[in-house]
């Protein structure tokens, strides 16, 4: 039987930085949802992905209002999301069977190229975690009782997704107790002693979070 790659679409959270009273996911870009362009990306890339959709649990019964809406017939699991996004992810692990890869990805990254999704589904067929990653090019200062001080931006890196592992390990990774450290999959399975392979990511694949952000996503 052949064993399917995953997708985990993490759409989870409430979108505060936002504002407005509409999750930042569900916003309209270029006249349709962020959410719905971001899945038609990699439905593209593969129609034949496991696709697993997080969602706020509030929102799950408008899903198929919404899809019906704007003509959204991907097929997807949706899973209700967590108190984090760890728990959120873990949900979706849940209903996962294993083997194969599984990649997570942010709702609300809806520029991300085929180009960027195929070399870390390459990349992950021989390292077990795999994390699109890019230099940062703005000064940077730490902030100290004292104020602030300058430091090396040349010794920090911005994470991004979509974030590609085994999905054995992964699994396993989320196993662990949750501490405040897992800020994406990247650290969990780092704290359970995998290592990660870093490729570059991409300037545009930016993540939507205020809506200086969704005008640029716009933009681009």
């Amino acid at each position: 039987m052949e064993i399917k790659n995953k997708l985990i679409i993490t759409a989870g959270g409430s979108g505060l930085r936002m504002g407005g009273d509409l999750p930042k996911q569900f916003l309209l870009l270029k006249g349709k949802p962020i959410i719905f362009r971001t899945l038609e990306i990699f439905y593209r890339f593969s129609s034949s992905l496991d696709i697993y959709v997080i969602l706020p649990p509030s929102y799950m019964d408008l899903w198929p209002i919404w899809a019906d809406q704007y003509d959204m017939n991907i097929p997807c699991t949706l899973v209700a999301g967590g108190f984090t996004r760890f728990h959120s992810v873990k949900n979706a692990l849940a209903l996962i069977p294993s083997g194969g890869i599984t990649a997570v990805h942010d709702g609300v990254r809806p520029l991300v190229s085929r180009e960027l999704i195929q070399s870390c589904f390459d990349f992950a067929r021989e390292h077990p975690a795999v994390v699109p990653v890019l230099e940062i090019t703005d000064s940077m200062r730490r902030i100290t009782d004292q104020g602030s001080v300058p430091v090396d931006r040349t010794l920090f890196l911005r994470a991004q997704t979509p974030q590609f592992f085994w999905t054995d390990v992964l699994k396993k990774a989320y196993d662990q107790s949750y501490i405040p450290d897992f800020t994406d999959d990247a650290s969990v399975v780092e704290q359970d002693g995998v290592p990660l392979f870093l490729t570059r990511g991409e300037a545009r694949n930016i993540k939507i979070t205020t809506p200086e952000d969704l005008a640029m996503a716009a933009f681009l």
